[in-house]
């Protein structure tokens, strides 16, 4: 088992939403628990009659996930959205290798989860992670339809492109912030039906067989709680 990563001067707060639904959630989360990073856990339970109203008391943005660092003598750092969080995670903690050494890799990683971060819209939005979900395909109109497929097509280009370079089992060799940013992915490419391709298939046994992913999706699976306007 790999040693346990901690800051001896710093506690470590994430701040998540449900499991089954929280895909944000659960990217700065498997990067932490992969690596083995000392860190609390706060969830803080959807409730979206309220729009998240008791989410303010932790997140300027009324969003998690949220990583507050504090620091003894210091007023305590909040840090909002997930690719800012594991920004700050591989700065405190470089040992954990969240990103490529070489620079140029580093630099496609980085790019390829600013993509996944800012886009993808057509999926994010017609297809919720969940892991609860049965596995079916969804009826969709014709336009939501095409910019679901143009979305799976263009993030399987980048999953060969990086598991041919890297020779896997992860996008870059090794687990890596750019794969907890892809990680949501897994859960809907299944949940939906959207592709059996060969590449899907090689990547889901990497990310799934993870002990993170485990622990994550069998906490997901006994949380009783159920938020209508995810259930797709």
């Amino acid at each position: 088992m790999t040693d346990q990563i901690s800051a001896d001067h710093l506690k470590l707060t994430l701040y998540i939403a449900n499991k089954n639904y929280s895909s944000w959630s659960l990217r700065p989360w498997i990067a932490m628990k992969t690596k083995n990073i000392v860190f609390t856990e706060h969830l803080l339970q959807f409730d979206e009659a309220t729009g998240h109203a008791h989410f303010i008391e932790y997140s300027p943005t009324k969003k998690v996930p949220v990583l507050k660092i504090e620091e003894e003598g210091k007023e305590p750092v909040i840090i909002c959205e997930s690719l800012a969080i594991l920004e700050v995670i591989a700065d405190l903690f470089p040992e954990a290798g969240l990103w490529p050494v070489d620079v140029m890799e580093r630099a496609k990683a980085r790019a390829f989860a600013a993509e996944m971060h800012g886009g993808f819209f057509g999926l994010r939005g017609s297809c919720p992670m969940n892991i609860r979900r049965e596995i079916k395909r969804l009826d969709l109109d014709p336009y939501s339809a095409a910019a679901v497929v143009k979305n799976v097509e263009r993030i399987e280009q980048i999953w060969r492109e990086c598991l041919d370079a890297s020779g896997g089992p992860f996008l870059f060799g090794s687990f890596g912030a750019v794969d907890a940013m892809f990680a949501p992915v897994i859960n809907r490419f299944e949940k939906y039906e959207l592709t059996d391709s060969e590449v899907f298939h090689a990547y889901r046994f990497a990310i799934k067989t993870l002990p993170a992913w485990k622990e994550w999706e069998e906490e997901a699976l006994n949380e009783p709680w159920v938020v209508e306007e995810d259930e797709a």
